[in-house]
């Protein structure tokens, strides 16, 4: 497995690279810099500027919404809940994930059957039928939203994890250590741990662009964030009864929403084929 610090230097001057890098890091630059770009978060209303279309107004380049707010504030201010969801439930899922993945398949034994034959009634369950039981109980918002994709997705880093414990617990470097007397905790965390973290950095880079069209997609049906907080999910929602006559409000959104999972999955795609010499599949 390639490290990070052994890449060439021309593995960054690979398309998918700069492609991502420039789509996410423009939107995360802008997201960054929007409570100095926008200081009222886009939610001043002025009922006599409503529907303006793109490029017809200096003060609005993309045009405003149903109450005259500012589309480009908006799409910018919502685009931070989306990134949140995206990032920290990843961030929480791979914690768990890994924990319960380095356990299961270093113990085995009943741990191991016990953690995987949860894992795949959870895989069986769809994912729709646990987000609605899970909001009619636990209710909506933006914690509980993070929540939600925790508890969806750490099965996928931990059995993805199991397997590649599986493969290296019995290779010469861990038999070692554990002859000297290294303990259990330090072998999983310096020894395996770090043989690993490859195609988890992989799948969590794969897993914040699906979070971040999850969150978009709950939030459209009325399950996600508070309808009142800017978000890309809440924005296409508020547009759908006007795309005849105001297209921009749903687009933009929508716009805004695949570029961001485009350059996340590019730079998904981009480590792939870097940590894994093997399969590049890249441009």
């Amino acid at each position: 497995m390639l490290s990070l610090n052994a890449m060439p230097l021309r593995r960054f001057k690979n398309l998918e690279f700069i492609l991502g890098i420039l789509l996410v890091g423009g939107i995360a630059s802008a997201i960054l810099l929007s409570g100095w770009l926008f200081p009222s978060g886009g939610s001043d209303i002025n009922l006599s500027m409503r529907l303006v279309p793109p490029m017809t107004e200096p003060a609005y380049p993309l045009g405003t919404d149903p109450l005259g707010r500012d589309l480009l504030a908006r799409v910018v201010i919502g685009g931070e809940i989306s990134l949140k969801v995206g990032v920290y439930s990843a961030l929480g899922a791979v914690v768990i994930g890994i924990v319960m993945g380095l356990i299961s398949g270093y113990y085995g034994g009943v741990i191991d059957m016990l953690v995987m034959r949860f894992a795949d009634v959870q895989l069986a369950l769809p994912f729709i039928l646990l987000a609605i039981t899970f909001i009619a109980v636990i209710g909506g918002g933006l914690t509980n939203m993070i929540i939600l994709l925790i508890i969806s997705q750490w099965v996928q880093y931990a059995r993805l994890v199991r397997g590649s414990v599986l493969s290296l617990k019995d290779r010469e470097f861990i038999l070692s250590a554990k002859a000297i007397g290294v303990r259990d905790a330090r072998i999983l965390f310096q020894h395996l741990l770090p043989n690993l973290i490859g195609p988890v950095i992989v799948l969590m880079t794969l897993n914040v662009a699906n979070n971040i069209l999850l969150e978009s997609s709950l939030t459209f049906l009325g399950l996600g964030v508070d309808p009142s907080v800017p978000s890309w999910g809440g924005m296409l929602a508020e547009g759908r009864t006007y795309l005849q006559t105001a297209w921009w409000v749903s687009v933009f959104p929508g716009l805004a929403i695949l570029l961001t999972v485009l350059g996340l999955n590019l730079l998904g795609d981009w480590l792939r084929d870097t940590l894994d010499p093997t399969g590049r599949t890249s441009l």
